[in-house]
């Protein structure tokens, strides 16, 4: 399975790496090409998830990937772009964005349609690119794991752990066991935040803000939790290579064994609203339905990918610390519509909570830290991590106790294209219900 594509340009020379997993669960494995006169041959002719890298890749390093299928640029804004057309009688366009009228990131979305009827959307990304690959590059191991976790911001935690798992592979370091713990708190934390969050807003744009209000209670207080027990709402810079930055107190475990139940059970009594309501069903049943074949085409993970049949969860199928010791229970749906996605994040946020607690009870004594080896050879080492989008996937290449090169694979990367397949044949009224359903990321792909 496609997994990632990326490049590094030194001179008049390039390198093109491509990322694969076989089916199965197995960790990724990396290749390696020396391009011909700054050529490759296009990855994206046979897997359709890497036609938007390869953009990428022609944008940021000036390579050439021979049978591209869409060549148009993806983060250079500098030039007239074109959209694909949409001919015949009554259609017309919608643009929005990009600035939008919330609080969000910009993207723009370019509706053809025909009547209220979806016959085409594209989605064009970019405006938040901030080069942050290069700017990790040369950078000391520490300095660029701050920026891993900054790559997207509600996702601190699953970046940095993602990163900081690639470095300890290549540096052959083993963190200590109570660090592995603390890791898996934070990242089932932060999973409970956003599914909360993501739970609240996809019931408000189907016109029913009720819910709204409490999953952002819910998510608030997921927040403070995480603020009083590791320092920062986000646990911004808490994982850290080789360990972690901080500790949890006794009373911060008495707290989280407290809360966690009580924010459970306010969450059951949202589930039973949510499925009494039939006006709210009616939104959200057959909406937005993305094909199991499709998504698999597309490599889409995540709650997107799990509720159109992709039973796959880096967590229990890549088995990396502290989950090889966890039953993991993947939520598979086939019926790939709004309704499934909020399921897939109903059983994922149960979950999260049992996992958590099971965590606190195995939560050994011991050092925060295990310290980076001095060691100047080059190494390279690939981690993948399940953050609340889906996994994502870590590259890096270290020398001297500095980063060489680096990739990390937003799992957005996938569900954009999804996005604009599923809401076709829809109504223009629920693309926000849709679009908050997948929720793809914006910032993760404009690296």
């Amino acid at each position: 399975m496609f997994v990632a594509i990326w490049a590094e340009r030194d001179g008049d020379a390039g390198v093109v790496h491509l990322a694969g997993r076989r089916d199965g669960g197995a960790a990724a494995e990396v290749v390696s090409l020396v391009t011909s006169g700054l050529h490759f041959p296009s990855i994206g002719r046979h897997h359709p998830s890497a036609i938007l890298m390869e953009r990428a890749i022609q944008d940021l390093h000036g390579l050439i990937a021979d049978g591209l299928p869409d060549p148009r640029p993806w983060l250079d804004h500098r030039s007239t772009y074109e959209f694909k057309p949409v001919i015949g009688a009554g259609v017309h366009q919608i643009p929005v964005g990009p600035v939008h009228a919330g609080t969000i990131e910009p993207g723009h979305f370019r509706f053809s349609v025909n009547g209220e009827t979806i016959v085409r959307l594209e989605t064009r990304l970019g405006y938040t690119h901030k080069g942050t690959l290069g700017l990790m590059r040369g950078k000391p191991i520490n300095q660029a794991a701050q920026l891993a976790g900054r790559v997207s911001g509600d996702s601190t935690v699953a970046y940095a752990f993602a990163f900081v798992r690639a470095v300890e592979q290549a540096l052959g370091v083993v963190v200590p066991p109570r660090t592995i713990v603390l890791r898996g708190i934070m990242a089932e934390l932060e999973r409970l935040a956003n599914h909360f969050g993501d739970l609240g807003a996809i019931c408000n744009d189907a016109g029913f803000p009720l819910i709204n209000a409490h999953g952002a209670v819910l998510r608030e207080r997921v927040l403070r939790l995480s603020a009083a027990c590791f320092g920062h709402r986000l646990m911004m810079d808490r994982i850290v290579p080789g360990g972690v930055a901080v500790d949890l107190a006794d009373g911060d475990t008495k707290a989280l064994t407290t809360a966690l139940p009580a924010l459970l059970a306010q969450f059951e009594r949202l589930v039973e609203l949510y499925d009494k309501t039939a006006s709210l069903q009616d939104r959200v049943v057959g909406t937005g339905r993305l094909d199991p074949a499709i998504a698999r085409r597309l490599g889409c993970g995540g709650p997107v990918g799990r509720a159109s049949g992709q039973d796959f969860d880096a967590r229990r199928d890549i088995s990396y610390l502290p989950y090889d010791i966890l039953p993991i229970v993947v939520p598979c749906f086939t019926s790939g519509d709004v309704d499934a996605r909020v399921r897939v994040r109903m059983v994922e946020i149960r979950q999260s909570v049992a996992l958590i607690l099971a965590l606190l009870d195995t939560l050994p004594d011991g050092p925060l830290r295990t310290p980076l080896p001095d060691d100047a050879s080059p190494r390279a080492g690939s981690a993948t991590v399940e953050g609340f989008r889906g996994d994502i996937f870590a590259h890096v290449r270290v020398s001297d106790g500095h980063v060489a090169g680096s990739f990390l694979r937003d799992p957005s990367w996938f569900l954009w294209p999804a996005l604009e397949v599923a809401i076709e044949g829809n109504i223009v009224a629920d693309f926000p219900l849709c679009n908050k359903s997948f929720n793809a990321g914006y910032s993760g792909c404009d690296l």
